[in-house]
């Protein structure tokens, strides 16, 4: 085994780790004399609550603006829908009208959800869908979905259709 070469660069190792050259900057050591740039005063400029030590200087103060969580309204409760959280336990569903299923659809249709998709309804994804009883029915058709309405569960099934729920 032949000893390395004098003229190869240093070898890599924990060693010789060091950051990259300008990514770290030297602490700024305040109150050291005028010629540092931050002497006297520090960088806290002259008198007031500011220069003084115990200044309550909050991170989200507005400078004397009405705050945020003071602009925000008041009322309590993940219940309400005009209350703080903001709507944390609300769920969303996209709304097809069975007059949609009976206009796009020919009877005895095994209606699914991609079959929706397909047929412009039901559009966004990720969204569950639930079937509602505006207009009217004339054809039986299964119809898949996530949730149905009472009035749209008892028109399909009057016409002689049926309701499947698909789990989410």
């Amino acid at each position: 085994m032949s000893p390395p070469k004098k003229d190869s660069p240093e070898r890599i190792g924990l060693h010789s780790l060091a950051p990259a050259p300008g990514s770290r900057r030297p602490r700024k050591r305040i109150g050291r004399g005028e010629g540092s740039g931050t002497g006297k005063t520090s960088g806290r400029g002259q008198k007031g609550a500011g220069s003084r030590s115990g200044s309550k200087r909050r991170a989200n103060f507005e400078g004397g603006q009405m705050p945020i969580h003071m602009r925000m309204r008041k009322l309590r409760g993940p219940h309400m829908k005009k209350s703080m959280p903001f709507e944390p336990f609300r769920t969303h569903t996209q709304p097809v009208n069975i007059s949609a299923l009976d206009s796009r659809f020919d009877a005895g249709t095994e209606v699914t959800i991609e079959l929706m998709k397909a047929n412009g309804l039901a559009s966004r994804k990720g969204v569950p869908v639930k079937v509602l009883a505006k207009g009217e029915l004339s054809k039986a058709l299964t119809v898949h979905a996530h949730g149905f309405s009472a009035g749209a569960r008892e028109r399909i099934e009057a016409a002689g259709g049926s309701c499947k729920i698909v789990d989410a």
